[in-house]
């Protein structure tokens, strides 16, 4: 896998700053390589730092061979080694990611370092990292048929009787045992009224005949996350269950077909939010449309009614309308699709129609 501390220049420029401090572990890992939990880099046209301590020092070596790697020593602080960095650079403008950093560790830097941790970035780092390159699309495209094979699994075992906590643990450990490095998030199971929590936390409510079923899993594949939701029915569906599926499903369909390059976030999202609010379930549709994901499951840009964001090709986002009814149930269907100049590539291939078992 190729990485990209080349990009982070685009941002020294953008935001005139002498050099920038990386926190995040998504973007550190971007840049570097590294995938370690603790730890800066420090990132100037001249300099590039690694800075760790003594558990992440090798990992560090290995993983992230375009940089320095200095170990923090017992009464150190991080703080004093971004100082002498900036001092060995001469730098005053310094850019820190101020959707990451806490304040704690902002205030120890800022004082280490006489003020100079002085120029906020925003999402500057994070925004580096929404068109993929084609290794991060095999990864996704990888990961993402992971999840595949994990539903493919449950159609053949989901049964009345099994509790959400006994799916989850079976599609957890499906994933796992099939190549998964981790889990991409908590993994959701909810049946029943509890489908109708669009973010249900698994129970030990038994699966009942006449059940919703939503699952919402994804796994991480060489560090870049899937994200996938089928609905199903235990037994046979309801005139009312089939209605909801079905518009949740024509709402999935519209959107696919609408999206290509060029257009905006909130252009796609309108088009599934139109059909749900046209078929009198539009305050049963909370949430975007989608998002995007890479080394993290939640990155921009979204399809949102607020995301103004040209779509470029190559960019990934997820496609998940849904409708949640207090009381009945609720149903999402979710791709994870890749945008393209004409249309879309889908990684999800399960299948959408409604699935009785």
């Amino acid at each position: 896998m190729s990485f990209f501390y080349e990009k982070s220049y685009t941002v020294l420029e953008e935001k005139g700053v002498d050099a920038i401090v990386v926190s995040d572990g998504a973007n550190m890992r971007y840049l570097s390589g590294f995938r370690g939990a603790t730890g800066y880099l420090y990132i100037s046209k001249n300099r590039r730092v690694l800075m760790t301590d003594s558990r992440y020092t090798t990992m560090a070596k290995a993983e992230a061979p375009e940089f320095e790697v200095i170990e923090i020593g017992g009464n150190q602080s991080y703080g004093e080694l971004l100082n002498a960095q900036m001092d060995l650079d001469g730098a005053s403008r310094v850019g820190y990611e101020d959707f990451s950093l806490l304040c704690h560790d902002y205030a120890g830097i800022q004082k280490d370092c006489n003020d100079r941790l002085n120029v906020a970035l925003g999402q500057s780092l994070d925004l580096l990292r929404c068109v993929k390159t084609k290794e991060e699309l095999a990864c996704l495209a990888k990961a993402e048929s992971i999840g595949d094979e994990a539903f493919a699994h449950m159609l053949d075992i989901l049964k009345p009787g099994m509790t959400e906590l006994e799916c989850a643990v079976e599609i957890e450990y499906f994933m796992k045992t099939h190549g998964a490095e981790e889990l991409s998030f908590a993994t959701i199971v909810a049946s029943g009224e509890n489908s109708a929590m669009p973010h249900a936390m698994p129970s030990d409510r038994k699966l009942q005949k006449g059940d919703f079923v939503t699952m919402d899993f994804g796994c991480i594949y060489q560090g870049y996350c899937s994200d996938m939701t089928r609905t199903v029915v235990i037994g046979k569906a309801s005139k009312k269950q089939r209605e909801v599926y079905n518009v949740v499903l024509k709402a999935q369909l519209a959107a696919l077909d609408k999206v290509r390059s060029g257009l905006k976030g909130c252009e796609v999202d309108a088009v599934a939010r139109n059909i749900i609010r046209e078929a009198g379930y539009g305050d049963y549709f909370g949430h975007g449309l989608g998002h995007s994901v890479g080394l993290m499951i939640h990155e921009e840009p979204r399809f949102s009614p607020k995301d103004q964001t040209i779509m470029l090709p190559n960019m990934i986002e997820t496609v998940e309308p849904g409708i949640y009814l207090p009381g009945f149930g609720g149903v999402r269907i979710e791709d994870m699709i890749v945008v393209k100049e004409e249309g879309h590539l889908n990684l999800t291939h399960s299948p959408k129609e409604l699935i009785e078992l």
